[in-house]
């Protein structure tokens, strides 16, 4: 159904053996570990040891040498199958991405290797109660104490992914300058056991392995080396992990977008209610064909938002990279709804596994940004158009 036409061979061959590795799991696994309240171990496990988790981080620490454009290709084709790894956007893309940019040569060797080959995960802390998507409110800080050096962190985070499954959490602070007195923000390396930081999970009313959590940063205390990069360096730092998270999040609607409208167009195929199959009529084909069309189009702009990254562009991936994802998230949702429409009363059992999806779909649009905020970059940074806000 979904035939990419500016990949490189490399990149063809790695999506059918994504593929495949999705198919033999599918959707019926990944229900079953949502119901029994489980994680997708057993596919994590194999995806790694096929090399596909670690496939955007160096080689020289154990990855696969690749980029975003990669790993955006492993999580759409998962996605495909009915059976996306969300962890896949927070451990390798973001956290793994900051680190192997940023992070000092301990770091690295500590870290990239267990998130290139499956054996230790990292959660990403930036959401907050008062700042939704706007990052600049952020109020979790850090100070220095002046007598032992170490930081210490105080604050709050919400809708933090995989908290209880990761080892440590990438957070988001701010730092006081001493120049200025200006807040700027900084990543810290937050281990699960460190005394002060506490987790509580969230209840959500979403079919997903992944669990939800706020946490809190009580006079969390932290070595020097726990700051990732320089802590002047601000934004730049922050965003090269955002933008990664971005173009992943398109990767994962467009995943459950193209397995939505393949269940829909199967069904479409042998449903029969007057003398030939429903989609033979064209009230059933053109939507169907369209949302293919749109999922379509947004991939094309996730290729273009990873080739930009990938090349160390990173204003221009920033433009692309919000693009892609907002265009992958109302794709997905009109195709996930289409699909439902088509199956009529059945696109709303458990039997064909698509009603969950009408929340999953709602995510993308969501997070990690809102449409909205999107709408306010692309007019002001590139229409040239005055802030609102």
């Amino acid at each position: 159904m979904s035939t990419p036409v500016i990949e490189t061979d490399e990149h063809r061959a790695l999506r059918a053996s994504v593929a495949a590795l999705g198919k033999r799991y599918g959707r019926e696994y990944f229900a079953r570990v949502v119901a029994e309240g489980k994680h997708t171990d057993e596919l994590w496990a194999e995806a790694a040891e096929l090399g596909y988790l670690g496939v955007n981080l160096p080689e020289e620490y154990g990855g696969g040498g690749g980029g975003i454009a990669e790993l955006s290709l492993v999580l759409e084709e998962l996605g495909a199958a009915g059976c996306p790894l969300l962890m896949l956007i927070v451990s390798p893309a973001i956290c793994g991405t900051v680190i192997a940019r940023f992070g000092t040569e301990e770091q690295k060797r500590t870290w990239l290797p267990g998130l290139a080959d499956g054996s230790r995960t990292m959660a990403f802390g930036i959401t907050e109660p008062d700042a939704g998507s706007n990052a600049h409110r952020i109020t979790t800080t850090a100070r220095r104490d002046p007598a032992t050096g170490e930081w210490v962190l105080n604050g709050r985070k919400v809708f933090i992914s995989g908290v209880d499954i990761a080892e440590a959490t990438l957070i988001v602070g701010r730092t006081e300058d001493a120049r200025t007195g200006k807040l700027k923000p900084c990543l810290f390396i937050v281990p699960r056991d460190a005394p002060g930081f506490g987790r509580s999970r969230i209840a959500m009313e979403l079919g997903a392995p992944e669990k939800q959590f706020e946490l809190t940063l009580d006079d969390v205390r932290l070595p020097a080396d726990a700051l990732v990069g320089e802590e002047d360096a601000g934004l730049l730092q922050l965003f090269a992990g955002l933008n990664p998270e971005r173009i992943m999040t398109a990767a994962f609607a467009l995943g459950m977008g193209r397995y939505a409208v393949e269940r829909a167009v199967d069904y479409a195929r042998t449903r029969q209610v007057w003398k030939a199959p429903i989609g033979a009529h064209q009230a059933i084909a053109h939507p169907l064909a369209q949302v293919h069309i749109e999922l379509e189009l947004a991939r094309l702009m996730m290729q273009k938002a990873a080739h930009l990254y990938d090349a160390g562009d990173d204003m221009g991936a920033g433009e692309a990279a919000n693009m892609a994802k907002y265009a992958a998230a109302e794709a997905a949702v009109k195709a996930v709804d289409q699909a439902v429409h088509t199956l009529g009363g059945n696109g709303l059992t458990r039997e064909y596994g698509l009603a969950t999806l009408i929340t999953a779909a709602r995510v993308a649009r969501i997070a990690p940004v809102s449409r909205e905020m999107i709408l306010n970059f692309v007019s002001h940074q590139s229409l040239g158009l005055p802030k609102s806000y």
